[in-house]
């Protein structure tokens, strides 16, 4: 069924495909939408929810957890200082193996205050157990939430499908929607290894555990996430074979033949897809790679995928905070340290609490790699493009 949704009523309609037993959550903006439209789905009884209204995020993710002990299937939404709430938590459910999903709006965490997109959020718990997909589009993000919880179920990880705030989540567009009986085919029912409640095989969670065994149930969960990209990428083939959408993990538009490429994740990619098109027209050979699966990262694909190009621009949409430039540009550094094939890099950290991004923008940056590219020389590899007076 075709339908016109934003970013966050298609998440909301997953979550009502999807019917989870337990959805606990708190009010955030650009995330509010989500949740508050899901509560409507239970209130009018189309979904069989348990809905628990929680007095903070902190609290929210730990009904989540919670519930996921006990063998619940379990979602939830929330952006920016909400995610910050729950971090404590987070390493909690991951290192409990435990399935949920988060789905996250993307917004800038204070000071100052900013309610507008910017990667920080999800970028801050980037080392929390938790698998996270960027999405492009509000198709990408209804799509990416329904594979979620069967991505997370499988790999006993919890996982975060994230858009940018109001650009994804209040923008308004086209989109299909899976036949409201395919969704629970698809996902089937939840495989309850252990419960909390159940008495006749009972366990212990969240033990204290110090040096006897901590290293060891650390490295079960490291091992874990090693393991988990042939799981996503199953069940990616299972949702394209069944509905006729496939996604990769990394989305290559025109790399074939391009001698400079952009790497992004989220709405950046859609917006650079435009730029490309213009710029082919103008005999320029340009491409994109868009990061869709951040963690785990897609180490031996990324590799392959980057050294296409003779020169990498790397659009990061938050900082480390670290003199070492932005997330994806750092890793990719780090993968190509023993390759015997380098690219050029240049890191643009841009866009942070929301600032626009224009196609104009991104052609520009095309053209300095271009320059690059002519020169075979990097002047300045970290910029913050778009700031006043740089």
């Amino acid at each position: 069924m075709i339908v016109a949704r934003t970013g966050n009523e298609a998440m909301a309609e997953a979550m009502r495909q999807i019917n989870p037993d337990v959805v606990a959550a708190y009010p955030i903006t650009p995330a509010t939408e989500v949740v508050q439209l899901f509560a409507s789905f239970v209130h009018d009884g189309v979904v069989t929810t348990e809905f628990v209204p929680a007095e903070s995020e902190h609290s929210a993710i730990s009904a989540c957890v919670g519930a996921a002990a006990a063998g619940a299937r379990v979602m939830t939404s929330t952006a920016s200082q909400g995610l910050a709430l729950m971090h404590e938590i987070l390493f909690i459910g991951a290192g409990l193996r435990l399935p949920m999903v988060i789905c996250l709006v993307n917004r800038a965490l204070s000071s100052p205050i900013n309610i507008h997109c910017d990667h920080s959020d999800s970028l801050a718990s980037r080392d929390s157990g938790w698998i996270q997909i960027f999405s492009e589009n509000t198709q990408e993000a209804y799509d990416s939430t329904i594979m979620a919880v069967k991505m997370s179920e499988e790999a006993l990880l919890p996982a975060m499908v994230t858009t940018d705030g109001f650009i994804i989540s209040h923008g308004m567009e086209r989109i299909e929607l899976v036949d409201d009986a395919e969704v629970p085919k698809f996902l089937g029912e939840r495989k309850v290894r252990y419960s909390l409640l159940n008495v006749e095989d009972p366990i212990t969670l969240g033990a204290l555990d110090l040096q006897d065994y901590y290293f060891e149930h650390k490295r079960s969960e490291i091992d874990a996430m090693n393991h988990t990209l042939p799981i996503i990428e199953k069940v990616q083939k299972e949702f394209g074979d069944r509905f006729g959408r496939y996604y990769p993990i990394i989305d290559e538009f025109m790399m074939d033949d391009a001698e400079v490429a952009v790497m992004a994740m989220g709405s950046t990619g859609g917006t650079t897809k435009v730029a490309i098109k213009r710029l082919r027209e103008k005999g320029k050979k340009v491409g994109l790679i868009r990061c869709r699966i951040y963690r785990p990262f897609p180490k031996e694909a990324m590799l392959k995928t980057i050294t296409k190009a003779k020169v990498l621009g790397i659009m990061d949409r938050a900082d480390t905070l670290s003199t070492l430039g932005g997330h994806l540009y750092s890793e990719c550094r780090s993968i190509l340290f023993e390759s015997n094939k380098r690219p050029l890099l240049k890191n643009y950290i841009y866009g942070l609490g929301g600032r626009d991004i224009s196609i104009e923008e991104i052609e520009a940056v095309f053209d300095d790699l271009l320059m690059i590219h002519k020169s075979n020389k990097v002047d300045k590899d970290i910029v913050y493009y778009g700031v006043r007076g740089e």
